[in-house]
C-alpha cells in the first residue's frame, strides 16, 4: 500500500514530463499516453518486488522510453523507413510542448480541460470526472475525442499561450467556486490548478501574465479557509475572518504580482491580481481601497469587455460611489446576464443597502433559482428570508400545483413546464405569487423570447394566461401582444437529410419521423416497454416501416426499460427530471424537443416538423 501511494504521488508530478517526452519521440499525445501507462504498469509489478529506486522519476521515464524506442523499431521494420535517434532536449520542454499540446485552441473548452488534467497534472478519468461531478464515461468520451483530433492538428505555441491560461483558470474557478453540486469550493481542483500555474510560471518567466494568472489564483486561494462557513455556507467577503487568510499564499501572490508587473505591461490577469491584491492588503473590511478597485475595474473592462467583468466594476463602483450608481450599472446589463444568478445577487445586494427589502427578497429569490449549487441556493435563500417576509402562496408552490393536475399529459406538462420554468428563474422561486406583476412578465417575454418566432412567442403567451386562469389572478401577459403568425409550405425534402456517419440515435429519430409522421412529442416520449418490435407499432399508435425497424436494436442495445431517445449525459444534481423520464440503465434523461430541434437544425438547416411532413 505504501508503494502505491509512492506511486501515486511520483505519477502526478511527472506524468507531464514522462508524457511530453514520449510525445516528442512518437509524435502521437494518444501513443504516448499508453505507453507512459504500460511503465506504470510495470512499475506496480516491480516496485513492491523490488523496493522504490532511488530515482522513482528517472526509472519511470527510462522505462517508458524503451517502450517507445521498441515501437519505434516495430514500426521502422513495418514500413521499412529509418528512425532518427533521439536527440536530448531538456525535461521543461517537453513539459511545456505537453501543455501547448493539451490547451490545443482546436479542442472545445471541456477537452481541453479533462486532457489537460489527464496528461499535465497525471490525474485518472475517476479523479477527473468525481472532481466535475460527471460520469467517467462521459470524461473518457472526452480525452478519447481530443486525442483523436490532436492527431490531425499539430501543436503550435505562438499565440496559443492564452488558451493555456483560460484552461488553467477555469479549472481553479471551478474548484473555488463550483457551479453545481453540494459543496461550494472543490479544494482539489485548486490545487492542481495552482501546481499547473506555477509549473507554467516556470517555463514562460517572461511572460506578466503568466505570472498575473498564479499572483490571481494565490491571493484568491489564500482566503478559500474563510469562504465557508460550519455547515459550508457561503461567507461573504466582508464578513470573511482575515485572521484565517493564509499568508503565506499572500505573500506569494504578492511575489508573482512584483515579477508579472516587471515583466511587461499589465494586461487582464495581472489587473485581476492588482484587485485581489486590494482585498489581501486590507486590514479590515472598511479598510477596503473601493475606488482604487472600481479604479482598476474600469481599467481592465477596456481589455476584456465581458459581461463578468461589467458585472463586477458595477459592484465595485457601488461600493465607491454609492448603491444607486452600481444598481445604474448593473441594469444596463441584465439581458446580457439574465440566467447568470450574481447579477440578481448583487442587485439585492445594492438594494438592501438602499433600504428596499422587499426588492431586495426577490432578487436574492431569483438568484437562488437560478443557482444549480446547493450550498449557494441555501445561502441566497436565507438572505431572501432575512430580507422580508413573504406573505401568500409561493411561485414554486403554485406552479407545482398547476403542473400537477391530473388532466394533463405529458407533452402539455411538459410545454406548460417550460414557461413556468422561465417564470420561476425570472421572479425567484418563493416569491409570492401576488407581487408577480405584468411588468414582469413583459421583461421576461423581452429578455427570453424577443428573437423567438411568433408561434413560439404566442405559445408561451397562452401558457401564462392558463396559468393565471387556473390560479384565479389576474392575467399577467396583458403587457405582452399576441404576434401575427404566417404559415408557409415545408419545402420537400428528397433523399436523407443527414450526412453519412451521423449518430444512431438522430437517425433513428428522423427515420421514424418519416415513417411514421407521428407529432414529434409523441415520438420523443416513447419508452422502450411500450415498443412492440414485431408488429411494428408503439403505444399511442405510433407504427414504423423496414429502416426504423432496422435501426431500433441498435440504439436499444438490450435496454428493455426507459426512454426510447436519450439525452447526451446524465442530469445535473440541480435539474433531475421525473423518474419516469430517466433511463435506470444508463442514468440519462429522456432527449427533450429543444434539444432534438437543434441537433436537425444544426446537422440539416431543416426543423423536425419539416421531416415528419416530408415526402419519401
Amino acid at each position: 500500500m505504501e508503494v502505491n501511494r509512492t506511486l501515486d504521488a511520483v505519477w502526478k508530478l511527472e506524468a507531464a514530463r514522462v508524457v511530453g517526452a514520449l510525445t516528442r519521440m512518437v509524435g502521437d499525445v494518444g501513443l504516448a499516453e499508453e505507453l507512459a501507462q504500460d511503465a506504470l504498469v510495470t512499475a506496480l509489478r516491480q516496485w513492491p518486488r523490488d523496493g522504490v529506486p532511488d530515482n522513482p522519476a528517472a526509472w519511470l521515464t527510462a522505462v517508458a522510453k524503451r517502450r517507445a524506442v521498441d515501437h519505434l523499431r516495430r514500426a521502422r521494420r513495418e514500413r521499412a523507413v529509418a528512425v532518427e535517434p533521439e536527440q536530448e532536449r531538456p525535461a521543461e520542454d517537453d513539459v511545456l510542448r505537453l501543455v501547448f499540446l493539451a490547451c490545443h485552441p482546436v479542442l472545445p473548452t471541456v477537452e481541453r480541460v479533462a486532457l489537460t488534467l489527464k496528461l499535465v497534472c497525471g490525474l485518472t478519468t475517476e479523479e477527473i470526472a468525481r472532481a466535475f461531478l460527471v460520469d467517467t464515461a462521459t470524461v473518457a468520451e472526452r480525452v478519447a475525442r481530443a486525442k483523436r483530433t490532436l492527431a490531425e492538428h499539430p501543436p503550435r505555441t505562438p499565440g496559443q499561450l492564452s488558451s493555456v491560461c483560460e484552461v488553467i483558470y477555469l479549472v481553479f474557478n471551478e474548484g473555488y467556486s463550483a457551479t453545481s453540486g453540494d459543496d461550494l469550493l472543490r479544494p482539489g481542483l485548486c490545487l492542481e490548478a495552482l501546481r499547473l500555474g506555477r509549473v507554467l510560471a516556470e517555463l514562460v518567466p517572461a511572460d506578466p501574465e503568466v505570472h498575473g494568472l498564479v499572483a490571481l489564483m494565490e491571493l484568491q486561494a489564500s482566503r478559500a479557509a474563510a469562504r465557508t462557513g460550519p455547515d459550508g455556507e457561503p461567507v461573504r467577503l466582508h464578513e470573511q475572518n482575515r485572521g484565517r487568510w493564509d499568508p503565506l499564499l499572500i505573500r506569494r501572490g504578492f511575489t508573482a504580482l512584483l515579477r508579472a508587473r516587471g515583466a511587461g505591461p499589465p494586461g487582464p490577469y495581472v489587473l485581476q491580481a492588482a484587485i485581489a491584491a486590494c482585498h489581501a492588503g486590507a486590514r479590515s473590511a472598511e479598510d477596503t481601497d473601493w475606488a482604487q478597485i472600481a479604479a482598476l475595474y474600469d481599467a481592465l473592462v477596456h481589455l476584456l469587455p465581458t459581461p463578468i467583468v461589467h458585472l463586477n466594476r458595477a459592484v465595485a463602483i457601488g461600493m465607491a460611489r454609492g448603491p444607486e450608481a452600481g444598481l445604474e450599472l448593473l441594469d444596463a446589463i441584465a439581458a446580457d446576464l439574465r440566467d447568470y444568478h450574481l447579477l440578481p445577487s448583487a442587485r439585492g445586494d445594492l438594494l438592501l443597502r438602499l433600504g428596499r427589502g422587499v426588492e431586495a427578497r426577490r432578487e436574492f429569490e431569483r438568484a437562488a433559482a437560478l443557482t444549480d449549487n446547493a450550498a449557494e441556493r441555501a445561502f441566497l435563500r436565507r438572505r431572501a428570508d432575512e430580507a422580508a417576509t413573504p406573505v401568500g402562496r409561493t411561485v414554486a408552490e403554485v406552479v407545482a400545483e398547476f403542473l400537477a393536475r391530473e388532466d394533463f399529459d405529458r407533452s402539455t406538462i411538459r410545454s406548460y413546464g417550460q414557461t413556468l420554468g422561465r417564470l420561476r428563474r425570472a421572479v425567484g422561486d418563493r416569491t409570492p405569487l401576488d407581487s408577480v406583476t405584468t411588468e414582469d412578465i413583459g421583461e421576461m417575454f423581452t429578455a427570453v423570447w424577443e428573437s423567438a418566432s411568433a408561434k413560439t412567442w404566442n405559445r408561451h403567451r397562452s401558457a401564462i394566461r392558463s396559468f393565471c386562469a387556473w390560479a384565479e389572478i389576474p392575467d399577467l401577459s396583458t403587457s405582452v401582444d399576441r404576434r401575427a403568425e404566417t404559415r408557409r409550405a415545408a419545402a420537400p425534402i428528397v433523399g436523407q437529410p443527414w450526412e453519412e456517419g451521423a449518430p444512431i440515435r438522430e437517425r433513428l429519430l428522423w427515420t421514424l419521423l418519416r415513417e411514421s409522421r407521428s407529432p414529434v412529442r409523441a415520438v420523443l416520449d416513447l419508452d422502450v416497454e411500450h415498443l412492440d418490435l414485431a408488429h411494428r407499432r408503439a403505444l399511442g399508435g405510433v407504427r414504423w416501416r423496414e429502416e426504423t425497424a432496422r435501426l431500433l436494436p441498435e440504439l436499444l442495445g438490450g435496454r428493455d426499460r426507459g426512454p426510447l431517445f436519450l439525452a447526451d449525459r446524465r442530469p445535473g444534481p440541480g435539474r433531475v427530471p421525473r423518474p419516469e423520464d430517466l433511463c435506470p440503465v444508463t442514468g440519462r434523461g429522456r432527449l427533450s424537443y429543444e434539444r432534438a430541434e437543434y441537433l436537425f437544425k444544426r446537422a440539416t438547416g431543416l426543423t423536425l416538423g419539416q421531416l415528419r411532413n416530408a415526402r419519401k
